[in-house]
């Protein structure tokens, strides 16, 4: 059952590109610091969200009940609070200055990551309640986690294409390319991956 959480969280690193493609040349002003705000954060968000998927993999390997329990909470509390520190971010930033559909993107993107957001702490309550006393009972309830887990991929991947969109709206990718907090955040995110 474990096996079957740990893929389903193979393809959740992606997201933590998804705002961190980052070149600029000469731009337009407001969107450089509407991007600066943006990139600035990238880097603790991405290595919050990337830690708590690897504590996941790691405690599913073999890991006993409470330990797994342990560590699946946390991570799922911490990713939690990285989606929602994501959209909490955009929404104070606002849409990308003078770029059209900029603001129906950044609310879209928002309400995805709210909404992963609140997948993820729904997930922690649930590993919180589970009974590591009885094997059985664990492994049932594990088993449910991991069906849920399912969707948090296809959430993931939604809220990623949301992302996506709203970074190749208008010069929004040139100006967050720029930006040395994206391009700190697309450094670590290759070397993770190769």
């Amino acid at each position: 059952m474990n096996k079957k959480l740990t893929a389903a969280l193979s393809g959740g690193a992606v997201l933590v590109l998804a705002l961190t493609g980052c070149s600029s040349d000469e731009g337009n002003k407001e969107l450089d610091a509407w991007a600066k705000r943006i990139c600035d954060a990238a880097p603790a968000q991405n290595a919050k969200i990337a830690a708590a998927d690897a504590a996941i993999t790691k405690a599913a390997k073999d890991s006993p009940p409470k330990e797994l329990q342990k560590v699946d909470a946390q991570a799922f509390q911490d990713l939690s609070e990285g989606f929602k520190a994501r959209a909490t971010l955009l929404e104070d930033a606002g849409a990308p200055p003078g770029v059209d559909d900029g603001a129906k993107n950044q609310k879209d993107a928002i309400k995805k990551l709210t909404a992963l957001s609140a997948t993820y702490a729904d997930l922690k309550k649930q590993m919180d309640g589970l009974n590591t006393k009885d094997q059985g009972k664990f492994a049932s309830g594990l088993s449910e986690v991991s069906d849920e887990m399912k969707d948090v991929v296809s959430q993931r991947k939604s809220a990623l294409d949301a992302l996506k969109k709203l970074e190749a709206s208008g010069d929004t990718k040139q100006a967050l390319l720029g930006q040395e907090g994206c391009k700190q955040a697309t450094a670590s995110a290759s070397a993770t991956d190769s």
